[in-house]
């Protein structure tokens, strides 16, 4: 069972204190990295992109935690070392080329034998991630932290605020409304 945000920021601060960053990391890691990789793959759609903005995120929380002053939630820092390696990855040129759906996804979905409510629901979420992709990546990120990983409106706005530039909770919100209304014009457009 995994433990409340709150717990993890005092076992990380308590093993800080103690001199221990090396446990201090890998136990900010242990708690938060699955949800990071979900966040990632989620926003990227690419799982190889996802991997690597995970490792480079992983990376600066590892070299990082030392320094980190307790100013926001030890998540929502987490949250924006990934949000931030995404970023620069995609900055970085990696890989421009759009994800293609791989051999083993594309026999999954085509087996007769699934239920036609499975394929309802798949349908459904491939076309959700359709409506995302068609987002720019700053929206697919602020939907994602919001609905997928249900972090607060300050703690979206603090993932999403960059060095110069920092973003309220408000203008999260207000950009999160922007999207829905993006996301209903997109549907319709479809139909």
């Amino acid at each position: 069972m995994a433990s409340s945000s709150g717990d993890l920021d005092q076992r990380v601060a308590a093993l800080l204190a103690a001199g221990n960053t090396r446990e201090a990391a890998s136990e900010a890691l242990r708690e938060l990295g699955p949800g990071m990789l979900r966040y990632l793959s989620g926003l990227l759609g690419d799982t190889a992109e996802a991997e690597e903005a995970f490792s480079m995120a992983g990376e600066r929380l590892w070299h990082g935690l030392s320094t980190f002053r307790g100013e926001s939630a030890l998540k929502t820092w987490a949250f924006r070392l990934a949000w931030s390696a995404a970023t620069d990855l995609r900055k970085s040129g990696w890989n421009t080329r759009r994800r293609r759906l791989d051999t083993d996804e594309a026999e999954q979905l085509s087996v007769g034998e699934r239920t036609e409510s499975w394929l309802r629901e798949e349908r459904l979420r491939l076309s959700l991630e359709q409506l995302r992709a068609a987002l720019p990546l700053e929206d697919q990120s602020l939907l994602r932290l919001r609905i997928d990983q249900e972090l607060s409106w300050r703690e979206c706005a603090e993932v999403l605020s960059s060095e110069g530039e920092r973003v309220s909770a408000d203008a999260a919100m207000k950009r999160f409304e922007r999207i829905k209304d993006k996301l209903r014009e997109l549907v319709q457009a479809a139909q």
